[in-house]
């Protein structure tokens, strides 16, 4: 059962009322060896532009693939993927490259930095991606990393590393910025200042986010949770008035 959208307070970004993504009856299948393991069973979902839309499941519940599939990282099984008003699951590979490239941000678990090259290097690894860069000081400013632009990934605690990963994914400009578990790898107060900078980045930028988790403090910061069990989403919570990461009861 969907639940209504209820009058939002100050604290929600504004949003057009046609969604950024729809998915339509999506399902994802993998072969593994003689046996069909379907991972998504039927999924029907909007993603409405400049919110933070949390996916919210257990280990093994498709999740990530999901992700993978809004990100086009991925193709579905059947059903489509759209964004706006392209539909992303009939695009070429060369189209869906230039898709991930110019409109998706991606923040990972595991961060993903470069050892060898700077945080400022980390971050200007995408400007040969797309035309118009954020500068790489001015990204890095932006998750307030920018006094750290000259250290190497080792020289940085998790949530420092994991900041970086952040602007490197903003400096693309995209509209779409999706996180696969981006505390995962992070205790509570690293967390929360990782957290706390990603919903003042959707505030500020208007970028639309969308994370999963298993976590559901974390879903409470979210302006629609989306309920994913075993393939299919049993629930949307739409219309929330999110928490402050810094508020959220761990």
């Amino acid at each position: 059962m969907v639940v209504p959208e209820e009058k939002k307070g100050k604290t929600l970004p504004p949003h057009s009322s046609a969604p950024i993504v729809r998915l339509k009856n999506v399902t994802k299948t993998y072969r593994m060896g003689e046996v069909d393991v379907r991972v998504l069973r039927g999924i029907d979902a909007e993603i409405n532009p400049g919110e933070i839309t949390v996916i919210l499941g257990a280990s093994g519940s498709g999740k990530s693939t999901l992700l993978n599939l809004i990100g086009g990282v991925d193709r579905v099984t059947s059903g489509e993927v759209w964004f706006k008003n392209d539909n992303v699951s009939s695009y070429s590979e060369s189209r869906l490259t230039l898709y991930r490239r110019r409109n998706v941000g991606f923040v990972f678990q595991f961060y993903n930095l470069i050892p060898s090259l700077t945080a400022r290097e980390n971050v200007d690894v995408v400007g040969v991606l797309v035309e118009n860069p954020i500068p790489s000081l001015e990204a890095l400013d932006l998750v307030e990393m920018k006094d750290r632009a000259d250290h190497f990934p080792a020289q940085l605690s998790g949530g420092q590393q994991q900041r970086v990963s952040m602007a490197r994914a903003l400096a693309k400009r995209p509209q779409l910025l999706l996180c696969d578990e981006p505390t995962g790898a992070l205790d509570r107060e690293m967390s929360i200042r990782v957290l706390t900078k990603l919903q003042d980045l959707n505030l500020r930028l208007k970028t639309t986010i969308v994370m999963i988790t298993h976590a559901p403090a974390i879903a409470e910061m979210a302006n629609c949770v989306l309920h994913l069990e075993d393939g299919k989403i049993t629930r949307a919570d739409r219309g929330r008035k999110p928490r402050r990461a810094t508020d959220l009861k761990w």
